[in-house]
């Protein structure tokens, strides 16, 4: 789920109820007890259950009493205001705490179940060429610790298809050099293995006994890749560092977001012939319609190639 604060409040809200904030404590701990989510993800549930139950207050109605009109007067206060993806977020977030009201006996029936979910348009993910992508590994400066590390790193996320959050939450024992894997804990804290290919886990390999021990000192640090603090990297240094190799290699920036190599990781893969369910898995996604996102982009490419090199394209 994305991170609240992006959009404002749809409609006129008030605060939540004294009874209603306590239904939304209640909720996001046992979210946190039973589905282990990130802070990130509690937070968002809790934004949007808060702007929800502000609007009810207005409406002189509470979360646990809400029908299925309320809410469907509700989704239509967002439908002018937010785009489709933010709608659906706050949907799912009914969805989620009304199934969760139902399975404890405290309503009857999932007052959500009657509203459709709002149309979005097919977002494709920026990908980058496979040649821009060596130009980017070319960039850093491997003369300096720095440099190595970058260098590891980008190979590591562009092998492995990792998220950021994943790449610089990574640990040194979580990393197999004899059987060349990383153990990942992804979203909902979902274990997976993912192969690193020998170029990862060499340029790993040579930062560990190079460049890490020069910039960590005396320091004593479990993650993978450090600053030169010693402390780890977090997503708003490593989306400096590629936006500044971005620049050096010649390549867009429009063109690179945060989880640009992830979306060049799963279309080169599908490029080259790799079965989306195999795909799906590396990306650790839950639903494969998470991954088909993927088969478009693969396919415009393909629909490129015929036309360029076809006589009759």
């Amino acid at each position: 789920m994305p991170e609240p604060g992006g959009e404002e409040a749809a409609a006129e809200t008030a605060a939540p109820s004294p009874a209603d904030q306590a239904e939304i404590d209640a909720f996001c701990d046992a979210l946190w007890l039973e589905d282990g989510l990130a802070l990130a993800s509690l937070a968002s549930y809790r934004s949007d259950l808060q702007q929800f139950a502000g609007w009810l207050a207005t409406q002189g109605s509470s979360l646990p009493a809400a029908d299925a009109p309320l809410l469907l007067r509700f989704v239509a206060t967002l439908s002018g205001r937010l785009a489709a993806s933010s709608q659906a977020r706050y949907l799912s977030t009914l969805r989620r705490y009304y199934r969760h009201l139902v399975a404890r006996g405290r309503i009857g029936a999932d007052p959500t179940q009657a509203i459709a979910p709002p149309v979005k348009p097919m977002r494709l993910p920026k990908a980058i060429s496979e040649a821009q992508v060596e130009a980017l590994l070319a960039a850093p400066d491997l003369d300096t610790p720095q440099g190595l590390r970058d260098r590891a790193m980008i190979e590591t996320i562009y092998a492995s298809g990792l998220r950021v959050s994943e790449l610089i939450g990574l640990k040194v024992h979580e990393v197999s050099f004899d059987m060349g894997v990383v153990r990942i804990f992804g979203k909902g804290s979902k274990e997976r293995l993912v192969p690193l290919g020998e170029q990862a886990i060499d340029w790993i390999g040579r930062w560990l006994d190079e460049g890490r021990p020069t910039l960590l000192g005396a320091r004593r640090s479990d993650a993978i890749f450090v600053t030169a603090r010693g402390g780890p990297m977090t997503r708003q240094q490593f989306w400096s560092l590629i936006k500044r190799y971005a620049r050096v290699a010649g390549i867009d920036e429009q063109r690179l977001s945060p989880h640009g190599l992830r979306h060049a990781f799963a279309t080169h893969l599908l490029n080259h012939g790799a079965d989306l369910r195999v795909v799906q898995l590396l990306l650790g996604h839950a639903d494969i319609s998470t991954t088909q996102i993927y088969t478009h982009v693969a396919r415009e490419r393909l629909k490129t190639l015929h036309a360029a090199h076809h006589p009759r394209g």
